[in-house]
């Protein structure tokens, strides 16, 4: 075992000593020692109920065996990060959870981990820190949220948000405000709609790395109890048979999980964390994948915000197994893919029924037959940018305007509720890249002060930022090269006419290549935002969005 090197022989005997100093008997230091990664706090609503979960996830791991000993990882707040500081501070977590747990697990030399992660970069954070550390690995997040209920319409976060738009336009009063403020998040759980928590810890499943519902079952339900139990038995299984992370998140995991998050419309923000995530297992997902994986993958799935759907919904369908089982009858996944269960993608999904077609379209009656997201390019992204086509409004697919042009997104957030923005105009917000923000933001109060504000089927929003998957609308985001690197983006004057057409992928300015090349020899990089602390240091190191943002190492 990977623990005997603290646990065996004379010179364990100072170890063991520090093992009894923890109250550990020597049965429980004979065993292997599971490590259980806790990212319980009381800030994140998505995490409250973790200790519930781990100590669930303890007793699985003890009746099989081994011995839990549970550590910590950070997890941010995307909701409360959101629209000021806290937010450039979310996305660079990824990395320090990443880092830090990779610390934790290697400097004690345990066996095995059960990570228990539920939130934005939590969930991708650590599937990068298990492919790093590469022994026996399960994942069971926390669950989502129930969805709220407003005047008998269910409702979630990101209608909140809107609600806010709404306010500013003079279509909502403060009192219906409040009603939403203290109904649309009745439930502890990662946010209710397919927002990125609930995209990752659903493509969690379809890599591999969770059992099945760990996507969807609501947090506050006590099969999510049961499903963290067998998670900490499970785990003890794939040690016996020394199954690890890199036996499961092959290419072809890769390529599945793609795949679904096309059939599900997943938060543009998969296409930052997955090539993160295959980065640490050791080759390069370009994210071009996406466009080509999307022509012959029909969208199956309008969960919130695209849809009247929510996450409680889906698990009642059938959950992601029910979706992959679907996209079978097409041939789109590979079969043969080894799982945390120790069984095969198409063992674990054979008998997994579409219960509910409303919410799960079959394959012959999709919501589109191409895919939720869309990877666009032109001499505005040359390196890429992305945008969730699911929830764009079908007048918006292909739209032309003048650019509307912001270096902050707190300047686009006064202008749009100032009134300022009007129907055919492009926003145009930079300077919010990797680099740039640093932290690439996430632009949930301007898309929602667009919607709120009634123009969601008439404004684009453009950023090298990110979005939340929350947001909907002609959102399109990850424009990269960024500003802050002398992209084309930090080259856009207002009024410039910017063409986008999202069946074609591209994504374009009316301007000349010889004005674009004045342009650049004229422009001068801006003082970085931020010079001292984590954030210059994240700044100094984080690579391309179209790379995943993952951080440059020593040889790169």
């Amino acid at each position: 075992m990977k623990s005997d090197s603290v646990k065996v022989g004379m010179q364990q005997a100072p170890h063991r000593s520090l093992f009894n100093a923890l109250g550990l008997t020597k049965e429980e230091m004979d065993r292997p020692l599971v490590g259980i990664v806790s990212s319980y706090n009381e800030i994140v609503p998505g995490h409250m109920n973790l200790d519930k979960i781990v100590e669930a996830v303890k007793m699985g791991v003890a009746m099989a065996g081994g011995t839990p000993i549970v550590f910590p990882a950070i997890a941010v707040c995307d909701g409360i990060a959101m629209g000021h500081i806290g937010m450039k501070y979310s996305l660079v977590t990824r990395d320090l959870i990443a880092d830090s747990t990779e610390c934790m697990a290697l400097a004690h030399a345990f066996d095995a981990l059960v990570m228990v992660p539920n939130c934005d970069k939590n969930v991708p954070g650590l599937l990068m820190a298990a492919a790093r550390i590469n022994v026996p690995t399960v994942f069971v997040s926390g669950g989502p949220m129930l969805a709220g209920h407003v005047k008998g319409r269910k409702r979630s976060l990101s209608s909140m948000f809107e609600a806010v738009g709404s306010y500013a336009a003079g279509t909502m009063s403060a009192e219906e405000v409040e009603e939403y403020e203290n109904k649309v998040c009745p439930t502890c759980g990662s946010c209710s709609g397919m927002y990125t928590a609930n995209s990752m810890n659903c493509l969690t499943e379809v890599l591999g790395m969770g059992l099945q519902g760990n996507g969807t079952i609501p947090a506050v339900y006590s099969e999510r109890l049961k499903l963290a139990k067998h998670a900490g038995m499970k785990v003890m299984e794939l040690l016996e048979k020394n199954i690890r992370p890199r036996d499961i998140m092959t290419k072809e995991a890769f390529i599945n999980a793609v795949t679904v998050d096309m059939a599900l419309g997943c938060s543009t923000n998969s296409m930052l964390h997955l090539p993160a995530i295959a980065h640490e297992v050791g080759f390069d997902l370009n994210v071009d994948i996406a466009n080509e994986i999307s022509e012959h993958t029909p969208n199956l799935c309008h969960l919130a915000p695209a849809g009247p759907t929510y996450m409680e919904d889906l698990n009642e369908a059938g959950g992601v197994y029910a979706v992959m089982n679907e996209l079978t009858k097409l041939n789109l996944l590979n079969l043969d893919v080894m799982t945390v269960t120790g069984k095969t993608v198409g063992e674990n999904i054979k008998n997994c029924i579409n219960k509910n077609p409303e919410v799960i379209r079959t394959v012959d009656h999709p919501y589109s037959k191409t895919g939720g997201l869309a990877v666009l390019r032109g001499n505005l992204a040359p390196e890429c940018s992305v945008v969730k086509r699911s929830a764009v409004v079908p007048e918006m697919l292909v739209h032309e305007g003048p650019a509307r042009v912001f270096d902050c997104e707190e300047d686009a957030i006064a202008a749009i509720k100032g009134g300022k923005i009007v129907p055919g105009d492009v926003v145009v917000i930079r300077y919010e890249g990797p680099k740039g923000g640093p932290g690439m933001r996430e632009m949930l109060n301007p898309t929602s002060a667009i919607a709120g504000m009634g123009l969601g089927s008439s404004v684009a929003l453009i950023t090298d930022g990110r979005f939340s998957g929350a947001s909907r609308g002609a959102s399109i985001g990850h424009v990269s090269p960024e500003a802050a690197v002398g992209g084309p983006i930090a080259l856009v004057e207002e009024g410039d006419i910017i063409k986008i057409n999202i069946p074609e992928y591209k994504l374009e300015i009316a301007v000349s290549d010889e004005e674009l090349k004045r342009r650049r020899e004229a422009w001068q990089p801006r003082t970085p935002r931020v010079t001292t602390g984590y954030l210059a240091r994240y700044a100094s190191l984080v690579t391309s969005s179209a790379r995943g943002a993952v951080l440059k190492v020593p040889e790169e």
